[in-house]
């Protein structure tokens, strides 16, 4: 089967916005297969010609995201040999556009009776590319676990924060409130 196939490529579409709109008000355990393809409009047959269950489409949509966020994590990086904190330039943030490009996942992730999970693998992530990107960087006396939890739960809570708030700022909004945030951080590190 062609990945690249228009009708495979709009099957899948339609397979991960139902498995969306679903998830706002069943857990994922709970889905089922005859569920979901109605809401996307799908025979079972189609189904099971890409998916096994309800949780290999579930993985496929949270590891596209997570690549996605990876993307958007690095852009900052792209623009420049050595990212300075001080120096940032807002424009090349892409988190809060990639929240915004998958606004109906995180809008679920955020809800109180969702599972924790959701939330750990979008932390984890988040986690791994700032160890892998701060480890090159002095840290003087700080402990870089402990800065990259700081680092990482603050993300989040500002993603949570835009979420609360009905993503009532633009992502370029995000970017600048976040790039004056990291630059009062860096201003009480160490110089690198």
């Amino acid at each position: 089967m062609n990945e690249n196939d228009l009708r495979v490529i709009k099957t899948k579409k339609a397979l991960h916005q139902a498995l969306l709109a679903l998830l706002k008000t069943t857990s994922l355990e709970s889905i089922s297969i005859s569920a979901l393809c109605r809401e996307a409009d799908v025979n079972r047959g189609t189904f099971y010609l890409h998916y096994k269950d309800v949780g290999a489409l579930f993985d496929e949509h949270l590891q596209e995201l997570l690549r996605d966020l990876e993307d958007s994590y690095y852009e900052p990086y792209r623009h420049v040999s050595h990212l300075v904190t001080s120096h940032l330039d807002p424009s090349t943030i892409r988190i809060f556009h990639h929240v915004k490009k998958y606004q109906p996942f995180y809008e679920i992730v955020f809800q109180s009776q969702s599972p924790l999970s959701y939330y750990y693998s979008l932390l984890d992530k988040i986690k791994s590319l700032m160890q892998l990107s701060s480890s090159v960087y002095p840290l003087g006396g700080i402990d870089l676990s402990l800065l990259v939890a700081y680092q990482a739960n603050a993300i989040m809570g500002l993603l949570i924060q835009w979420n609360e708030d009905g993503f009532a700022h633009s992502p370029e909004t995000m970017n600048e409130q976040l790039t004056y945030l990291l630059k009062m951080l860096s201003s009480d590190l160490p110089s690198e």
